[in-house]
């Protein structure tokens, strides 16, 4: 079993930042990336950002490009979802995914709400 928990939602004026935070424990040794995905009120759950555990490239949503960066300690078993020059088109609930086979995500976090205002 995984579990995963975000935090580091909240409610920010258009143009802010936030910072995202999934903690990931359990057995997680057949981890292969983490990623982000979002619902907005509304509308079905959306791709937002992955990345390998590994390392490498990581992979953004054209809506976030440029804006949204992941990252993740491994360390510390945890990813991170910085999110800059926010828009109220961002507001949506934000889960952090775990895969063990790309592209299909097997454990799933509760989301943490973030709300941009106008």
């Amino acid at each position: 079993q995984v579990q995963l928990v975000e935090s580091g939602g909240g409610l920010v004026q258009a143009g802010g930042s936030l910072r995202l935070s999934c903690a990931v424990s359990g057995r997680t040794s057949s981890v292969y990336g983490l990623g982000w995905f979002r619902r907005a009120p509304g509308k079905e759950r959306e791709f937002v950002a992955a990345i390998k555990w590994s390392g490498g490239a990581p992979y953004y949503a054209d809506s976030v490009k440029g804006r949204f960066t992941i990252s993740r300690d491994n360390a510390k078993n945890t990813v991170y979802l910085q999110m800059n020059s926010l828009k109220p088109e961002d507001t949506a609930v934000y889960y952090c995914a775990y895969s063990s086979s790309w592209p299909e995500m097997d454990y799933w976090g509760k989301g943490t709400l973030v709300t941009v205002s106008s």
